[in-house]
Formats: C-alpha cells, structure tokens, sequence
C-alpha cells in the first residue's frame, strides 16, 4: 500500500542518534553508524522525529510500505517502560490518531498494564488557569532586573525580568513576550558563560531549553511558531553549545520560522565548553 513513511538520507546522517529516543514506535537505530528505518511496520509516518535532526536528513515521503501495525509498535513500546508508552500515546493524541489510540488503549488493557488513566490524562490542557496549578509556572515579571535584591561587592546583578523561564512552562501570550527581543539558550548555557547575563540576557525575553533530554518537542515548535506569529517578538537569538545534539535547538528555531505567517531576523551563537563564543551570526 502506498502511505506517508520517514525516509533518512543516509549522505546528510552524521549518527548522532538524537532521532532514535525521539521516536517510541522503535521504527529507527542506529547501524553502522547511521540511522536505519528498520521496519515499515514500525513507522506511523508522523514524523516525531523530524525536529530532533540537527542534520536535516529525516523526511517525510509517500511510497509503496507495509501498513504500520500499532498492536506491534505497542509489544514493543511496552518494553520500554511508562515513560516510553506515555511519549506514544501522547504523540498519537497530537496528531489526532485516535483509532490508534483506542489500539493502544486495547493493547495495555489485554496485558493489564495500569497507564493512570492516561486517556483522560492527554485532553486535559498542559497549562495550569492564570493564577493556579504550580507555583513555579506562575508567569509573573519584574519591574526592572534585581529589583529589591542588593547586589554585594562580588554579587552581579542579574538580568532576568520574567518567570518562567523553561519552555514548557512559559506562555506566548504573556506579556514579558509581547514585541520583545527573544533568547533561547540551551540549558547549559548559562553554567558554561561567567558573563551570561550581562552578554546575552540583558534587555531580552528568555527561554531556556534542551534539545536532547527534553520531552515533547512538537510543543516547544507549537510555541515558537505562536511567539513569532502571535506574541510578535522582534528578534529571536538561538544560544547553543558546541556539542552536536545542541544544534537541534536552532533546527526548531528554524523549523519555527518557515512555519510562521510573520518572518523574523534569528541569530545563531555557539558557545565552547569553557565559555567561549565561537561563532555569533544570523541566520
């Protein structure tokens, strides 16, 4: 049958794996150095893992391919623990594939696996109301950097202006976004930057994510995409590391950009181990 199916160029693959935790059906490993679409059955074409290629070498094609079997991407999936289910069943929820869900519901219920009720779990909205849910995503701003925090003889005062600042937790529509200059920096940033603040933060909106160990990252290109469209930054600055997994932060930042209505200008800085700039351009 003819259906919609990843294919890697194996020429633009550079091994880095960032792909193979990205997809839970299991469908991609990493072989002789290169990522390997395994098995048609295992591949539902959705495309998880598009984002996580710092490369570019994964795309989405329609051609001839076995039907995807959701009852052996979930024999599979089980192996891998709850986190693993969850990603999936949460990935499937995403793309409105609900017939698979129910597949997968059936499936975990036949081997009595126990998921919390993670159906209704997934329609609930990840967004706590204004002024509820957790403390730490309450979305509140200063009036001016370090307000009310003295700042010793060794102290540098911090610029940071907002909370939160992880971008799962932020919001587009609040105001410390609203026709800012944006920075996103890879979580290590700030450790590896005795100058950070200073260099960077001052007079920007921040986000801070990771592109390997952070989960759902179709939502953080969904943000993206709203704070470009919607919240109207200015600019926005991709802050990353050297290492290679990092550069899947400015491949969303990108991703963001082509998908958005409003077009932005976007810097890239790279960032050495001992806090070195290495390369400051945009893109």
């Amino acid at each position: 049958m003819k259906r919609k199916i990843i294919r890697i160029d194996e020429d633009k693959c550079n091994g880095c794996g960032l792909c193979i935790p990205n997809c839970p059906e299991g469908a991609i490993q990493l072989i002789d150095g290169k990522a390997r679409l395994i098995s048609d059955l295992f591949c539902d074409g959705l495309g998880a893992c598009l984002g996580h290629c710092p490369e570019g070498a994964i795309a989405v094609e329609e051609r001839e391919a076995e039907p995807y079997d959701e009852r052996r991407v979930m024999e599979n999936i089980v192996r891998q623990g709850p986190n693993t289910i969850k990603a999936h069943l949460h990935h499937l929820k995403e793309h409105n594939e609900i017939d698979y869900l129910k597949e997968a519901m059936a499936v975990l219920k036949e081997i009595n696996i126990q998921i919390m009720e993670e159906d209704n779990k997934m329609n609930r909205p990840k967004t706590a109301p204004h002024g509820g849910g957790c403390p730490g995503s309450r979305s509140f701003s200063f009036t001016e950097p370090s307000e009310g925090v003295p700042a010793s003889s060794t102290d540098m005062p911090s610029q940071l202006t907002h909370w939160p600042i992880q971008l799962h937790l932020i919001s587009p529509a609040a105001r410390q976004y609203q026709s800012a200059d944006m920075l996103l920096a890879a979580d290590c940033i700030a450790f590896s930057m005795g100058n950070f603040h200073e260099k960077f933060l001052k007079g920007k909106a921040l986000a801070i994510a990771c592109p390997k160990l952070d989960e759902g990252q179709e939502v953080y290109l969904a943000k993206l995409v709203s704070l470009i469209d919607d919240a109207k930054i200015n600019t926005l600055t991709v802050a990353i590391m050297e290492v290679p997994c990092c550069s899947g932060l400015l491949q969303l930042a990108k991703q963001a950009v082509e998908q958005a209505v409003r077009k932005i200008p976007v810097k890239a800085i790279v960032v050495g181990h001992r806090g070195d700039i290495l390369q400051e351009q945009w893109v």
